[in-house]
């Protein structure tokens, strides 16, 4: 099963990440928040995502790049699950939030908690 995380998928461009920040709402499974808003997007693809890690909680480059390269995979393998029944588009932004450095599967499963909050939540809005 392919579960590409291409180019045109990736959040990027300051504008589009201040609205995210200042329009969006937010759901949260320790150690993950993500921050999501409605959004009509370019490229004809469902979601676009961004990940982020803080230096104030990691002062090496090589942890928080270790830490978004584990967001990104669990994204990437978890996103067909959840996210193929959604018509409508979204911007995403997946922050990590907690202290000490996780392990893929503690992303993996928090990652999936996520996912679920925001079904959840669509689909009551949506109801």
């Amino acid at each position: 099963m392919k579960a590409p995380y291409s180019h045109k998928e990736k959040l990027k461009g300051k504008k589009r990440i201040d609205q995210l920040f200042t329009e969006g709402q937010s759901v949260s499974a320790y150690p993950l928040r993500m921050v999501y808003l409605e959004t009509e997007l370019d490229d004809n693809v469902i979601a676009k995502t961004g990940v982020s890690v803080s230096k104030r909680h990691f002062k090496k480059a090589v942890d928080r790049n270790r830490i978004k390269r584990l967001l990104r995979e669990a994204y990437r393998l978890n996103k067909t699950a959840y996210f193929n029944n959604i018509t409508t588009q979204y911007a995403f932004m997946i922050l990590y939030i907690g202290n000490d450095k996780p392990t893929y599967v503690e992303v993996e499963q928090s990652m999936n908690k996520l996912f679920k909050k925001f079904v959840e939540m669509e689909s009551k809005k949506n109801s």
